[in-house]
Parts: C-alpha cells; structure tokens; sequence
C-alpha cells in the first residue's frame, strides 16, 4: 500500500497573491529613467531576472525609502480568497509557502495580516544603507538550478528541498519566475504569463482567476 504524501503549496506573491506585480508598479509610479527597459528585458529573458530587478532598485535613491515603502504597502490588493485557502490549508493540513521574487520590505508587511509564520516566506531582502536601493539575494541557486545563479530568489531549490516521494508539491504563480518551478511540482496552478509559457511546453496547468478557484480544485483532488 503505497503511503499518502503530504500536500505542500508554493505559491507565488506578486501577481498571485496580489492582484498587481508590486515591482513593476513601483517603477511605474516613481518612474526611474531607463525602469522600461529592464522590464521588458527581464520579460524577453534577454537579462535574467536578478539583475534586471537588482538594476531597477539601484536606479531608486535611499532618501525616498519611505515614500517607496508607503507606496508599496499602499498600492497592495489582496486577490479574492487567499484568506479561505489558507484556512482551507489548516483544515487540511496542507503547508503553505510563499515564494516570492519580491521584496522584504512588502512582502513580509502585506503578509503581517495573515496567519503565515515568517519562516514560511521566501523573498528577497534590501538593503537603503548606502547612495540608492541595494537588492540582496538570500535564497540563491544551488547546483541543480538551471539558470546557473541567474534566479534572485530561487524557487527551484526551495521545491527540490521537499522531496517528490514524501510530498505532492503544488505551485499557484503567473509569470517567468514561476515557469522553473512548474516544470518540478505535481500540480501548477497558472495564470497571466505563466499559463502562456505552459503552454508552450505543453505541461499540463490548472488556470484560476482568484483563490475561490484553487479551493474547489484541491477540494476534487482531495475527494479522490
């Protein structure tokens, strides 16, 4: 008889949990010369994902911190049911990660209001102690990863650390810094971008509009 394996979520943060990516609206509002085109460069994967978002913060000086920090928190929506998955999840014993290419000083005040423990997000950190916003990577590539340290925040090597035969690993994102991860997990939970890039692969997703929708389907998988 073959054991059940622990349900485990790694869910993304901008875009997903979010409504809106929160980096991108960072640069759209303060309007950094040169934000567009890292962007679109960091979308067209023509530079890697660390160092376009590295690049973007470092075009913000340190003396608009708090403006920076009042804008990000400020400009936050919570997408539709992301309270319900995570107290579905504790019905169920499902463990919940955020693993976010995002930035500490949102991620972790947007999250405060849920019940997440800290050691359960996964984001990159910052640092406003010199001339403009230095961008620090704790969670970084391992040897197995692809993209050779191009990440920022590796999702890959936090998936690759629960093991595929203790646990089914679930993944909710939308866009390029999921599309690594997607190709591991037993279940992708996909929108925007990222339905476009399992497509493309023809890796099989599940797509969803809030977090209603991923409750319904993990209440299916579950009555299995």
């Amino acid at each position: 008889m073959s054991h059940k394996r622990q349900q485990i979520i790694f869910c993304d943060f901008d875009g997903t949990i979010t409504e809106n990516d929160n980096i991108v609206a960072i640069m759209k509002h303060f309007q950094p010369p040169g934000w567009d085109m890292l962007v679109e460069q960091v979308l067209s994967k023509q530079i890697s994902i660390r160092e376009g978002v590295g690049k973007m913060f470092a075009l913000l000086p340190t003396s608009r911190k708090q403006e920076v920090i009042d804008y990000a928190i400020g400009n936050v929506k919570i997408r539709a049911g992301f309270a319900e998955l995570l107290e579905y999840c504790k019905q169920q014993h499902i463990q919940f990660l955020v693993t976010s290419g995002g930035i500490d000083f949102f991620v972790y005040s947007v999250l405060s209001g849920f019940p997440i423990p800290k050691e359960h997000v996964y984001c990159n950190g910052s640092d406003f102690s010199g001339s403009h916003i230095e961008i620090l990577w704790p969670h970084s590539c391992d040897d197995h990863c692809d993209t050779h340290g191009r990440c920022g925040m590796c999702k890959t090597t936090i998936i690759r650390g629960y093991d595929k035969e203790q646990y089914e690993r679930i993944m909710i994102g939308d866009s390029v810094t999921d599309f690594e991860g997607a190709k591991l997990v037993d279940t992708v939970f996909a929108r925007s971008h990222l339905i476009d890039l399992c497509e493309e692969l023809h890796l099989p997703y599940y797509p969803f509009h809030d977090f209603h929708d991923i409750i319904q389907r993990l209440e299916e998988m579950n009555a299995r």
